[in-house]
């Protein structure tokens, strides 16, 4: 390993926390400051890039796949490096934060694969960002257990064998980590996470039989591949382990990355892993970028869109023909339904859902799909089991019949539903209570039975904003305005408090929450991620 450079990170405002300096090492701080130093002022350029981009689809309303790099589309020879053994079959993936219990849980879950989530799943504390850190290190090296206070179960990790292989998601490259500075400046969250796991990390798990293997978010293009792969070739060199041992699966969340598959493998393609489809934050990035371009544009209710609309299957079919024409896991998306201890109909329901669309996408030609709960694993990998048998992975299912315009991925008006005033309802009263649990450190909340992450709020308050500025009509014949949704949003505050009583209430995050989703939801201005004014308001 070469010799670390002088560290001029500093910690900043942050309460020291049990056990951290195994993981603020000065060598693993020194590493950090190297690829912030050298990192970051490419990653601010492709920040400014994102936003010249967005003016340019409002002046256009429209997107096409890019013309600049057709020769990469049209070049049949080139594909990614072979899947690791750890990776190669992916059928079955859970999500999750960090904190020691879903550590334990997600490894001992049955789940091929589990994505241990800084990001969506995580609200960014100083004490989320490194102990979820300590976490990891420490299931590697089989030092976690957990007990829980409450009902006094304890949990511990079953065999190696028979753990899931981590694939870790740092934040995006939008976010800063406020607790890290290089002169004066914060480090980005994604150089963070990726650092202080991949040093500690990346030699551990190559002597596992495994490697260190990443989750990309809101990745917009394919110029931000680029600059993750740069960053992989220097940390790789940097720490002395062979080139190609990072494996990254990048999540196809936004829709002008819908437009740059192929050009984003080709970028990763020694380190590339697969693609993702990432539904919530897919329509949000669909609401951000066309959210002055008419009706047209505009999405109904959102448990109204679901995998078979249209657009949709455009894009994730796609996404299969794209991943599988050049060697690359095709990964499907969440379900994210939370069994019901006390409701045995409800859970009947929503299983049969859930088995649905997993066989849906097992048909489809995807190589695995996403579960937010340890009793989905079964159902989801019964439905891949059935069309992988004992393959691994569908990759020779080609999908050559699949035939994607660039007008079949903006197509929203093809869908054949409208808002509702109860669709307006659900987007306020789950942005409400999602924030307000986001604003005390939790990332993953179980809300009216489905876990929910940011991506949710993002979708409800993206969507407020659409209606409003649109002029929606309701069906029940009311036009959305900032006065109905505040009028929503005082009714939902009202409701809380009756619902879990006024000590609670006090205790809690609740007015602070409902003020920041109406200034997301009402600013005429429109904030590009709603994570960036509630880190401001993040304690910890």
């Amino acid at each position: 390993m070469s010799a670390p450079a002088p560290s001029t990170l500093a910690i900043v405002d942050a309460e020291p926390l049990p056990r951290q300096e195994e993981v603020l090492t000065d060598a693993a701080l020194a590493f950090v400051a190297e690829l912030h130093r050298r990192f970051t002022p490419r990653r601010d350029e492709l920040l400014a890039r994102r936003a010249e981009r967005r003016a340019e689809i409002a002046r256009t309303s429209t997107l096409d796949f890019l013309p600049e790099t057709a020769a990469i589309r049209a070049d049949d020879s080139w594909k990614v490096a072979p899947a690791p053994a750890a990776l190669n079959d992916r059928r079955v993936e859970i999500t999750g934060p960090t904190d020691r219990k879903m550590t334990i849980n997600a490894l001992n879950s049955g789940a091929k694969v589990w994505l241990a989530d800084f990001e969506d799943a995580s609200a960014p504390t100083w004490e989320n960002v490194v102990l979820g850190q300590l976490n990891l290190a420490s299931a590697y090296t089989r030092a976690i257990d957990f007990t829980d206070e409450r009902t006094g179960k304890s949990y511990a990790l079953r065999p190696d064998a028979e753990l899931a292989t981590v694939v870790m998601r740092p934040r995006g490259w939008h976010l800063d980590e406020r607790h890290l500075q290089v002169d004066g400046r914060p480090v980005p969250g994604a150089l963070v996470d990726f650092g202080l796991y991949f040093f500690h990390n990346a030699q551990r798990l190559l002597d596992l039989g495994k490697g260190p293997y990443f989750y990309l978010p809101k990745t917009e293009s394919h110029l931000e591949a680029r600059l993750w792969n740069e960053v992989f070739v220097f940390a790789q060199d940097y720490v002395g382990i062979p080139q190609g041992t990072v494996r990254a699966t990048v999540l196809i969340e936004t829709i002008t990355a819908a437009y740059e598959m192929e050009e984003i493998l080709y970028e990763l393609r020694d380190h590339a892993s697969g693609l993702n489809a990432g539904r919530w934050d897919y329509l949000f990035s669909i609401v951000k970028n066309f959210r002055d371009g008419g009706a047209k544009f505009v999405l109904p209710d959102r448990n109204a869109v679901t995998m078979t609309a249209p657009f949709m299957r455009a894009y994730t079919e796609l996404l299969v023909r794209t991943c599988h024409k050049r060697g690359a896991h095709a990964i499907g998306g969440m379900a994210a339904f939370i069994p019901s201890r006390r409701d045995a109909e409800v859970n009947k329901v929503a299983f049969e859902k859930v088995r649905a669309d997993k066989d849906r996408e097992a048909g489809d030609g995807f190589d695995g799909s996403w579960v937010a709960h340890p009793d989905l694993v079964p159902i989801a990998m019964e439905s891949f089991d059935k069309v992988l048998g004992d393959k691994p992975n569908q990759k020779d299912r080609l999908r050559e019949d699949v035939d994607v315009k660039a007008a079949d991925l903006i197509a929203i008006d093809s869908l054949d539903a409208k808002p509702t005033y109860a669709g307006l309802v659900n987007a306020v009263q789950v942005g409400i209570r999602y924030i307000e649990a986001w604003l005390r450190g939790l990332g993953a909340v179980a809300i009216f039975n489905l876990m929910e992450d940011a991506a949710t709020a993002e979708i409800s308050r993206s969507q407020i904003w659409q209606w409003i500025n649109a002029e929606v009509v309701l069906d029940n014949g009311e036009q959305v305005t900032a006065a109905l949704a505040r009028q929503v949003a005082a009714g939902e505050l009202a409701s809380i408090r009756a619902e879990i009583g006024d000590e609670a209430f006090a205790a809690g995050n609740w007015q602070q929450a409902h003020d920041l989703l109406l200034t997301v939801s009402l600013d005429e201005d429109y904030a590009d991620f709603l994570t960036l004014p509630a880190y401001e308001q993040l304690k910890g």
